[in-house]
């Protein structure tokens, strides 16, 4: 089974490593694959650079065997479609082989607003991670694609290469991407917040308004 975990990860955190690490729990597989868009499609901009995300993801699951990075999304260039990526992915692991992407209950939820969005279940399975206050109104189109391809259990996706949904209870850790730059806007320590070294790049390179030269 190959597993899958994207967004723009602007920065990294806490959150994102253990849900990573969770996932890979839960799911019996050797890798999670981090997958950072380049340009995403549903959202402004980003407050540091595709190349600058990814340098911080590196340097986060450093000596992380269960983690890895994948950055075909920057190599391919344009705004990142899942469907383009699963696509290419697709190609590279045949047609038999199980492949899992990992999105939030907030993704999710606009899922019928994604580029070509009733293809990607028919290349790829999909894992679910509750967010805290988010939910799937009933009738809509992610909750009614829910219930239509829901896995009940783990060895669901296992056996099939793609088209099931699977809900996944994640542990609680209130930790935002967003939270985190506020706080380095704002002239506050996000400390234990985001691995150490992926704290020190951003103030060593100015990033999200952080001071260079300020000890964090």
């Amino acid at each position: 089974m190959h597993v899958i975990y994207g967004g723009t990860f602007d920065p990294i955190h806490h959150g994102h490593l253990r849900l990573a690490l969770e996932m890979a729990d839960a799911l019996q597989v050797e890798r999670v694959d981090l997958m950072p868009c380049h340009i995403p499609p549903h959202r402004s901009g980003t407050g540091a650079t595709s190349a600058q995300r990814l340098d911080m993801i590196r340097i986060a699951i450093n000596g992380e065997s269960r983690l890895g990075v994948d950055d075909r999304e920057l190599q391919r260039g344009g705004a990142s479609f899942t469907a383009d990526t699963l696509l290419q992915l697709r190609r590279e692991l045949g047609s038999e082989q199980p492949l899992v992407m990992v999105v939030g209950t907030d993704a999710f939820a606009s899922f019928d607003r994604w580029q070509e969005w009733r293809e990607i279940p028919g290349l790829a399975h999909i894992v679910v991670v509750r967010r805290p206050g988010a939910d799937l109104p009933q009738g809509s189109p992610a909750r009614c694609l829910l219930d239509e391809r829901r896995a009940v259990r783990v060895s669901d996706l296992q056996q099939a290469p793609a088209g099931k949904i699977l809900e996944f209870e994640a542990p609680l850790m209130d930790i935002s991407a967003t939270g985190i730059r506020q706080r380095i806007a704002d002239g506050r320590s996000p400390r234990y917040l985001l691995p150490d070294p992926v704290l020190q790049r951003i103030h060593e390179q100015g990033l999200y308004g952080a001071c260079p030269d300020r000890n964090f």
